[in-house]
């Protein structure tokens, strides 16, 4: 089939680089604009243009894909079908009506659950015991089309954000490559969602990261494993951000206050919550290396009673 793939994340490589293993023909890659970073000026590509120069792709770089010109330009590339991993702008309808096959979609969450930007970190904020991939028609609305493949994976006991996007990632591949199969033999079924039980959740920014002591220890530690590898959930020690990358929940009601440090041993120490405590495991002093617990306090004086925040 001719497809036109739409993508600029990391969890957008690997079902490009299935689709064209699979032998496709991609007729071009659109990927949001280069971004500067640093006081350098360094130009920064997105890895799905990093794979698109590796495979001698087409590339396409619109401010606004609702650019009447870059719709003509799309037009004029005769898509039969448009797929769509992360990219991060809504589709107008020209484009989502112009392939014959139509645009699918490869969002990481067992929809109607975790419409939106953040649906890997989602679930594991909130708890939950298994997540997926869904393949979806697109339609003019975030996340809404009809179905055409979903499957679910477990979620594991220390699974991160990180490792969760790997593992989702290579599903998405393997599912949507599937689906253009589908399509192509008139097999791919239209399953509508159940508006009733949709949930959406919002793009991720720094500010998620603040911990807040007064929550339940439960809930820290979901947030530390969900928010890890960006933007990581932290706290202040010395006027210094201090990152937390691993904990443990433990039982706790003796005194003291959120925040506040209740015990430090040789490996870990103990932060008083909301409901029981956290053992800090594995953390990050701004400006120094990731350390495990025990290596950092061979390193910094640490206090019982300091209060974090």
């Amino acid at each position: 089939m001719r497809v036109l793939y739409m993508g600029t994340p990391d969890f957008a490589v690997e079902a490009l680089e299935a689709i064209i293993d699979k032998g496709h023909e991609i007729i071009g890659v659109v990927t949001q604009p280069d971004k500067v970073r640093g006081r350098g000026g360094k130009v920064s590509f997105s890895p799905i243009k990093e794979v698109a120069l590796k495979h001698n792709l087409n590339i396409y770089q619109p401010i606004k894909v609702r650019d009447p010109e870059f719709i003509q330009t799309i037009r004029d590339l005769e898509p039969e079908v448009i797929v769509v991993a992360a990219f991060g702008q809504i589709l107008p309808k020209e484009l989502l009506d112009m392939p014959p096959y139509g645009c699918i979609n490869v969002h990481a969450s067992l929809l109607p659950k975790y419409r939106g930007a953040s649906p890997i970190q989602a679930a594991i904020l909130n708890g939950e015991k298994e997540t997926g991939v869904t393949i979806m028609h697109m339609d003019v609305k975030l996340d809404t089309g009809d179905m055409i493949l979903q499957e679910s994976i477990p979620i594991a006991d220390y699974e991160t954000g990180g490792s969760l996007h790997d593992k989702l990632a290579l599903l998405g591949a393997r599912l949507v490559v599937e689906a253009l199969d589908k399509l192509k033999d008139g097999s791919a079924p239209r399953i509508p969602q159940d508006d009733s039980l949709a949930s959406y959740v919002k793009m991720l920014d720094k500010d998620m990261g603040t911990i807040d002591f007064s929550q339940p220890a439960l809930n820290i530690e979901r947030m530390i494993r969900g928010l890890n590898p960006w933007p990581s959930a932290y706290t202040k020690l010395d006027g210094k951000i201090l990152k937390f990358w691993r904990a443990d929940v433990v039982e706790y009601s003796g005194d003291g206050d959120p925040g506040q440090i209740v015990g430090v041993g040789k490996d870990s120490f103990t932060v008083m919550t909301g409901e029981d405590a956290l053992e800090i495991r594995e953390l990050q002093l701004e400006g120094k290396k990731r350390l495990s617990c025990d290596a950092f306090l061979r390193g910094y004086s640490l206090e019982k009673g300091t209060i974090l925040g």
